[in-house]
């Protein structure tokens, strides 16, 4: 069956057409349009598809705690991390990020913040694509991408949205606002809340709530975004030589993390080189 396309939005795309607050020196629209408007090319697909460190390590931390709470005897034995680090394969993998897996899983095998807690939802990190939540404005119809990292119950019956970070990740309590946006569609008749936790720190959030005024704010904005990223991608598809004037750079210190520095022309790494 073939499936309805729609026009698209996550967190993610938002963020990287209005950075969270703090990161606006690391923002470049022109890091939107390799990731968007370029991701088919040959040499953006190989970058998009390859992770960096900060990303394999939160990956497998997250697959980590997945592992660790699929059999529940498994965090009361002593040999619970070494049997996880197997599961991962983490003798694969770089020093570096092998360390800084082994850290964290030894902290949250010491502090097992979902020991005992009705979880209904725990993602392993590397599912893909989550399936997506149809969103309506009017008559503009559009999807809406939560990769939600875990869901549990509380006792009261309030559905908990629990994100996870790793390494120097801000708390961005936009985000928190839009996985309980997600949260009203999947569990209309719920309440709901939401917070953090850095596995490398053990430092959580306040829970975070949301009133529906809130709520609607952030669906009104993820409409736009969505119909804005089309228009961006109609505009480049109508005129591919109008790349850097549909998506802007900003070269400088955004440069420092973006992972197309090798193919962009702009790039103040790329220069140097």
């Amino acid at each position: 069956m073939n499936k309805t396309w729609r026009p698209y939005v996550s967190h993610k795309i938002l963020s990287e057409f209005v950075p969270p607050v703090g990161q606006e020196h690391r923002h470049c629209d022109m890091k939107r349009g390799f990731a968007r408007a370029r991701k088919r090319d040959p040499q953006v697909a190989a970058l998009l598809n390859r992770d960096n460190k900060p990303q394999r390590i939160g990956l497998l931390a997250q697959r980590g705690v997945y592992e660790l709470h699929q059999n529940p005897d498994l965090l009361s034995q002593t040999d619970a991390v070494e049997t996880v680090a197997e599961r991962l394969e983490l003798s694969q993998e770089s020093v570096e990020v092998r360390e800084r897996v082994r850290s964290i899983l030894n902290n949250y095998h010491q502090n097992p913040i979902l020991r005992g807690k009705n979880i209904i939802k725990l993602s392993r990190g590397d599912e893909g694509v989550p399936k997506p939540i149809l969103m309506r404005q009017g008559n503009y119809q559009f999807n809406f991408f939560a990769a939600i990292d875990c869901i549990f119950v509380e006792p009261d019956g309030t559905v908990h949205v629990l994100d996870f970070k790793t390494g120097k990740s801000k708390f961005d309590k936009r985000q928190a606002y839009i996985y309980l946006l997600a949260v009203s569609y999947l569990y209309p008749q719920q309440k709901a809340i939401a917070s953090f936790y850095n596995l490398d720190t053990g430092e959580g959030s306040d829970a975070i709530t949301a009133t529906p005024a809130t709520l609607k704010a952030f669906e009104i904005e993820l409409s736009l975004k969505a119909q804005q990223l089309q228009q961006e991608l109609k505009r480049y598809r109508d005129n591919p030589a109008n790349f850097s004037t549909i998506f802007p750079p900003n070269p400088g210190f955004s440069c420092s993390t973006c992972p197309f520095t090798s193919i962009c022309n702009v790039s103040v790494l790329e220069v140097a080189a």
